[in-house]
């Protein structure tokens, strides 16, 4: 018996002892496993890398190009600045994200020549000006809220002038138009523009109009009165608009009205090409009925409110000669239901866009809110309903 018990205790511990060294080697077997999932973000593809910083904010970029010499190269990689947004702003008045100036800087130094797509908001224009001596191959350029002046404006089309197909300007006070007819004059390609009404000019629109220049196929023009009943706004010719459609039949004219009522007086008087048009504060039922009469191309109106007395007439007239109408916004401007169901009879089921909020219709002896519903669906061919105000 007491054979026996030792040679179950000698076998028992031979057991104990394997079965710890099997542990053991699970345990080296499963550390080996990890060490051999874990990536080595040194050696992965360069394309995979560039793919990654694409999608990192611009001071992620920054901090993930310290992580080894081959991230570093991507980081500096000329395909990575194609496309970059300055912002650089003054701490002590802005609170807006702003780029670190020593990162411009070297972002300048190496790669100004790379730069093609660029979008720049800063209080410093030595820094727009460093970009725009050095850069050779721009082709897009949005400029907000900069002093940019003339100045720079020749030098960017010193350098550019064979590459630059897009320019949004706003809020850059210190051009003038002589400054933005520079550009047009040598910017043959330029095919987009965005502006500010002081800028427009006859000689503008002549200029872009010109048998050497492309056909533009996007101009926006911003009319914002910066000192409300202060503010004197030209007028531009017709034969100036004449020409400029003559030349891009194809262009999308784009107007934003920030106005007053006494400073529509300059606008609407003749027939003016534009698209698309804007109303960002109330517009009177004179100056809509204006719009009906003088903007035939229009495709998209949207008027945030209007007066007191309701645009019926204005409406009809509206759909009667805006041929081409397809999306309105109406936001709370007052209109009886009867006037319009026969604006929306009118223009059919080419209006793809139609809003309008529900407590400004006016309810008539031959519709009701209830009704209105129906019969709007009926002649747009699809499911409508009018907006509801927020009840917050």
């Amino acid at each position: 018996m007491k054979r026996g018990r030792k040679t179950n205790e000698a076998n028992n511990s031979s057991l104990g002892e394997t079965t710890e060294k099997e542990s053991k080697r699970h345990k080296v077997t499963e550390k080996k496993a990890i060490v051999v999932q874990s990536p080595d973000w040194a050696n992965l593809l360069q394309d995979v890398i560039l793919q990654v910083f694409q999608y990192l904010p611009l001071l992620d970029r920054a901090h993930a190009s310290q992580v080894c010499r081959s991230w570093n190269q991507v980081f500096h990689m000329p395909d990575l600045w194609r496309c970059f947004e300055f912002e650089l702003n003054q701490p002590a008045t802005s609170n807006l994200r702003t780029t670190h100036p020593e990162l411009i800087k070297q972002i300048i130094k190496r790669h100004s020549n790379h730069l093609q797509y660029v979008s720049f908001k800063s209080h410093f224009i030595s820094a727009l000006t460093v970009v725009f001596v050095n850069s050779k191959s721009l082709s897009s350029l949005k400029i907000d809220d900069t002093p940019v002046d003339d100045p720079s404006l020749k030098v960017l089309v010193a350098n550019n002038s064979d590459t630059l197909k897009l320019l949004k300007m706003s809020s850059c006070p210190h051009v003038s138009p002589a400054g933005i007819l520079c550009v047009a004059d040598q910017c043959h390609g330029l095919r987009e523009l965005a502006l500010n009404y002081h800028l427009l000019s006859d000689e503008l629109l002549l200029a872009l109009s010109s048998e050497k220049h492309v056909r533009l196929e996007h101009l926006r023009i911003d009319v914002v009165s910066e000192n409300p009943g202060q503010t004197q706004f030209h007028t531009i010719q017709k034969s100036s608009w004449d020409a400029f459609i003559k030349h891009s039949p194809k262009v999308n004219l784009v107007m934003y009205f920030f106005l007053y009522e006494e400073e529509f007086d300059p606008f609407f008087r003749y027939e003016i090409p534009v698209t698309h048009l804007y109303f960002g504060r109330s517009v009177s039922k004179d100056v809509l009925g204006r719009v009906g009469m003088t903007c035939p191309r229009l495709v998209e109106l949207v008027v945030c409110a209007n007066g007191l007395r309701p645009l019926d007439e204005e409406l009809i007239c509206i759909a009667e000669r805006c041929k081409y109408l397809s999306a309105v916004g109406l936001g709370e401007c007052e209109v009886s239901c009867s006037a319009f169901v026969e604006f929306v009879k009118m223009c059919g089921g080419r209006l793809s866009q139609l809003s309008i909020m529900e407590e400004v219709l006016i309810p008539d002896q031959k519709y009701n809110l209830e009704q209105i519903h129906w019969e709007v669906s009926k002649h747009l061919g699809r499911v409508w309903f009018p907006d509801m105000m927020p009840t917050w």
